[in-house]
């Protein structure tokens, strides 16, 4: 039985429309906008235990560098990795950190064409905590 031969024709590569481009563009940036409100959100969600102020930062970083005059290896690196973190913190309380405002109000412009074209709902958003009054500015509706 003879087989068959295959063929040689090379496919040549589709080229995409240019609506199909600016479509995934526009797909890449609400993703983007959306990420960056969601860690914001993250950033900004109180925590347990007693507030810290710049002052106990400041007083803990001190402290820290002392610690690390005579630490050995392994906490030195820990204490590294603290004062860090302190700083990190100490400049989110500064305001050098994400402005929410604005990361709210680019997620409220985006929000209705991702949800619509990711099917995400409004339960799904409030259960990961986007505040109901910030999806009723996106124009999201109440699941029914």
């Amino acid at each position: 039985m003879a087989k068959k031969a295959a063929a040689t024709t090379a496919k040549q590569p589709r080229a995409m429309s240019d609506e199909h481009k600016a479509a995934l563009a526009e797909g890449r940036e609400q993703g983007r906008i959306v990420r960056r409100y969601l860690e914001a959100l993250e950033s900004h969600r109180p925590r347990r235990g007693r507030k810290r102020t710049p002052e106990s930062i400041t007083k803990r970083l001190a402290s820290v560098d002392e610690e690390l005059a005579s630490a050995d290896a392994l906490s030195r690196l820990h204490l590294v990795q603290e004062r860090l973190d302190l700083e990190r913190e100490l400049a989110a309380l500064n305001g050098d950190g994400v402005d929410m405002g604005e990361s709210e109000a680019g997620f409220v412009e985006v929000a209705p064409a991702y949800s619509e074209r990711k099917g995400i709902t409004d339960e799904a958003w409030r259960s990961i905590g986007v505040e109901p009054r910030v999806l009723k500015a996106a124009w999201i509706p109440k699941d029914r």
